[in-house]
């Protein structure tokens, strides 16, 4: 089989394509971002690299004796917003470690589009992560922060290499990377 340039470029192009195409949780996420058990706080993600319009927000934990399983706090979360402030009403769970967030499709929520790095709800009380422990890189719009005791506006910024999965971005540049194969 002989390869052409033109097809070798479609190939290489649409693979970095489908790698560029993912969706990372910002925050909370990992030692320096975690959460105020019963305040208010924040979930932000990568919403400009990202391939889904919306997915379903879900907490879960390792540890079966804080969460049995992943819970749903937003059905339906649009991409484009970027962060969501989470009010104590919404998610409402003990101080303990190991919990993550979930991106999920909403129709299917054992189908993780992205999960955070573990993080800890700290007690009620406890003063939130300062808003340099938010990792920085890709800057987002219309991010949210919760700093002291209060939550704020802020911008956000992502890029701490927290898992995201992109399956269908990554299939659709190998099924087009395959076709420029098949045109050569």
């Amino acid at each position: 089989m002989k390869f052409s340039a033109a097809a070798l470029s479609t190939t290489l192009f649409a693979l970095a394509s489908g790698a560029a195409a993912q969706l990372d949780i910002i925050a909370p996420g990992g030692p320096d971002l975690w959460w105020v058990a019963g305040s208010d706080n924040v979930v932000s993600w990568t919403c400009k690299t990202s391939p889904y319009t919306n997915f379903t927000v879900l907490i879960a934990n390792s540890d079966v004796n804080v969460l049995v399983q992943p819970s749903a706090f937003i059905a339906q979360q649009n991409n484009f917003d970027c962060s969501k402030l989470i009010t104590k009403d919404q998610v409402n769970m003990k101080a303990a470690t190991g919990y993550t967030i979930q991106l999920a499709d909403p129709f299917n929520s054992t189908h993780v589009y992205a999960e955070s790095q573990p993080f800890e709800i700290k007690p009620l009380g406890s003063e939130y992560p300062a808003t340099s422990a938010t990792p920085t890189g890709a800057t987002e719009t219309g991010g949210a922060s919760a700093t002291g005791s209060t939550a704020q506006q802020t911008g956000a910024s992502g890029g701490n290499g927290a898992t995201g999965l992109s399956v269908p971005g990554t299939l659709a540049a190998a099924a087009i990377a395959a076709f420029g194969l098949i045109l050569a």
